[in-house]
Formats: structure tokens, sequence, C-alpha cells
């Protein structure tokens, strides 16, 4: 019998599509939809599969994603609850995770988290064991290490979002105070991802003139203008963005599909991302923390050996001791 497509098409070459840039996402909430819907604005991926174990929250979401095809270049896009979905992703992009309960601790809540990643990370390594990893569920920083010591991946392959986004915020907020653009404002926060980061004030300038030539007492608190407060607020505008809205997800999503772009199209950028820092900064144990990484198609390929002030060094060296007093207890 003719059908509509036999009589309009004529076939030259099989269908079945090479994909060529595949990117997961694991966890379909409102963080995970963020990462997804900006890796398609910035078309990235050839495909894009979306896995959550919430199927009909996963199917609406799927289904909203590829009505909007005709306004994008919007590839090909895969859902399901089970972890196949996800075979021979380049990337993978790792959002799910439990959620803190009314007075549970941090480390019982990581400890939570490490039953749930083994499972996940088993199954995601099954399916695309030459994948990159960008971990952004939180705690990150610590749960980028549970992720590196179960994958068994090189320390490369695994990426924490980190404070990719706290620099970002940091910039905007400087930007703002001095009516530039926060391309324009290069400064670093890094170190955990939340209460300890560290700014690194020392590095702070604009078109190459160090903000300390200006002001040499800035971010200090014998600063008289008070900046200060602007990693202050760096910190607490995630607390902010939850109270009012009840989560944060467009900045982080945008922030996910920024190292994703570096990595599928090997740009080689410089991002403050969490990975393995022993041997730094005296820092002795493996914790994991945001540093200036040069980012690739191979993943975190070098480490820029950013120079600290006495005073940053020794809050890293601080950040990594915390850290590390949560992950010493931890049980795989």
């Amino acid at each position: 019998m003719a059908t509509v497509k036999g009589e309009l098409l004529q076939r030259l070459a099989s269908e079945e599509a090479v994909h060529r840039s595949k990117v997961s996402v694991v966890g379909a909430g409102s963080v995970g939809m963020a990462c997804a819907v900006s890796i398609l604005l910035k078309g990235l991926s050839d495909e894009l599969a979306l896995l959550d174990v919430a199927e009909d929250k996963l199917k609406g979401e799927t289904m909203d994603l590829q009505h909007g095809s005709p306004f994008v270049k919007m590839p090909s896009i895969v859902s399901g609850n089970d972890y196949g979905v996800t075979a021979n992703s380049s990337v993978v992009v790792i959002t799910a995770g439990a959620r803190q309960e009314r007075g549970e601790t941090r480390l019982d809540l990581v400890q939570r988290n490490v039953a749930i990643f083994k499972s996940m990370i088993s199954s995601i390594v099954q399916y695309s064991p030459h994948c990159k990893l960008i971990v952004v569920s939180n705690p990150v920083d610590i749960l980028s290490y549970v992720t590196w010591k179960l994958s068994k991946f090189p320390q490369s392959r695994v990426i924490g979002s980190g404070c990719n986004l706290d620099t970002a915020r940091f910039r905007f907020l400087i930007g703002q105070r001095l009516g530039i653009h926060s391309e324009s404002c290069h400064g670093w926060v890094l170190g955990e991802h939340g209460d300890s980061s560290v700014p690194v004030w020392s590095g702070v300038n604009i078109a190459g003139v160090p903000l300390k030539d200006v002001n040499s007492h800035i971010g200090t608190d014998r600063d008289p203008e008070r900046w200060k407060s602007v990693h202050k607020d760096v910190v607490a505008s995630a607390y902010e963005i939850i109270k009012t809205k009840g989560y944060t997800s467009w900045a982080i999503g945008l922030s996910v599909a920024d190292l994703t772009e570096s990595i599928l199209k090997n740009l080689r950028r410089v991002h403050p991302v969490s990975t393995i820092i022993k041997g730094l900064y005296g820092i002795n144990e493996e914790v994991s923390l945001s540093v200036p990484c040069i980012l690739g198609e191979n993943g975190v390929t070098d480490l820029i050996k950013i120079k600290l002030s006495p005073e940053e060094e020794a809050r890293l060296k601080k950040s990594a001791e915390t850290l590390w007093e949560i992950q010493k207890d931890l049980k795989f």
C-alpha cells in the first residue's frame, strides 16, 4: 500500500543516524531541564538524552521540548528511565541526587547520595565508558570526589561544576558596581562551591589593571568602599533565589552549557571547576575543589597554578579541610 512518505521521498541512503556529540542529562528536575534547554539553545549536541525516574514528568518535559523543534536547530531528543537511553554519550551531566531533609546532617545527606550514586555511576559508565562526567548535584565538590572514586575514571574526565557559577556571580556583581559588562571583569572565586569559597581579590582586574593597584585594601575589612560585600552577596545569592523562587536553575543551566561547549568544541578555555587538587597549595588529601582548569575534549587537561596571597591560600586550605572532615567518614 502506498504511503505519503513513500510517495513523497526517494531514499538514497540509510536513515540510521551517526551521532558524534551526544549529551545526556540525568535528572529532569528544574536544574536538569535548565541544563538541557541551555545546551539545546547553544546547538551543542546532535542527540540529547534525558533520564529520570519520574516517568510522567519526563514524558511531559520531552514532549514540551520536542514541540519547540521548529524554532531552534533541535537535535534528536530521547528520554527514558533506563540508562540504556544514555548509551554512547560524549558528556553526561549529573543533576540527580537526594535533597537534604530537615534535621539531617551534611554527612548523612552525602552518605545517602553515595548509595544513590553507586547505582547511577556504574550504569552511566556501563553505557558510556568514554564519556566526560559533569557533576552538578550538591554538595558538588564532595559528590565530584564520590563520582571519581565510583567511576574509576581518570580525574580529567570527572568535572564538578564547582565555582564556575560563583565566579560568574562575582564578575556580574563587580560589573554592576563599576558599570562594566561582566565579560570584561576578570576575577576568580575558588575552593568549595558554597559558604567557604575563596574570592581571589589579588587577581581581580579590568583590562589588565589590578583593582589592588587602585585600592590596596580591596576585599579586606579596611576597605572604605566595602568591596568585601561583593563576595558575601555571591554566597548569599543562592539562598536569596531559593527563598524567593524556591530553587536556582537558569544560571547553573547556562554555566553547565558553557562547560559542555568547552568540552565538545575542544575550546581549551579556562574554567574554575572542581577537580582533585591533592599536592597543590599545601593540600595533602584527595579533595575536589575549584581551581582554574583548561577544559577541552579530554576533559580537564591542565590546572593553572594561580598565584594566591598567603591569606587566600590559607582560606583555600581551610576549605579543603572542611570537605575532608566529611569525606574521611564516607563509606563506599
